[in-house]
């Protein structure tokens, strides 16, 4: 017996034009299958409306800067939080710190993904400066509205 046939391994199977084939169906066919589960969860989660009509919010965009400006201007500060019950509380603070007492507070609840219907809030003063209502669990952005000594002011915050 002669050493090669002792030691000799099966021939290594070449690499045809087959395997190459399958790799690339393999590949392609995963990087098709991730596009179409990131496009469904793209479609899914948003809408894709931030305003109605693009034009007609157009018109009234430096409208809204000047607003923006006066507000900013007055210094005001809201904190969110959720009270062990579940209810929505807007501590408000002018712009020296002290308690915004007697102010109207209304406020549009959205769900950050447009799930669940919009819920307008009414809060209610429970002490000098800190406003409460009721709210359902979850996550939510809220468009607060306040007016108070004579000016109004919006701001927007987001309660879990």
């Amino acid at each position: 017996m002669t050493q090669h046939s002792r030691n000799s391994q099966p021939a290594p199977r070449p690499f045809t034009g087959r395997h190459m084939a399958m790799i690339m169906i393999a590949f392609f066919g995963v990087v098709i299958a991730v596009n179409v589960l990131m496009a469904r969860f793209a479609v899914s989660t948003f809408g894709g409306v931030v305003v109605e009509n693009s034009y007609v919010a157009s018109q009234h965009f430096n409208r809204w800067l000047d607003e923006a400006r006066v507000e900013g201007a007055l210094g005001w500060k809201a904190v969110l939080s959720r009270t062990a019950d579940g209810r929505v509380v807007a501590e408000l603070r002018d712009s020296a710190g002290k308690p915004l007492a007697g102010a109207k507070v209304m406020a549009t609840a959205e769900h950050p993904l447009g799930r669940r219907p919009e819920t307008e809030l009414a809060f209610r003063e429970s002490a000098p400066g800190t406003y409460a209502a009721a709210l359902e669990p979850g996550r939510w952005r809220l468009r607060l509205a306040v007016t108070a000594e004579g000016h109004e002011w919006r701001t927007v915050g987001e309660v879990q």
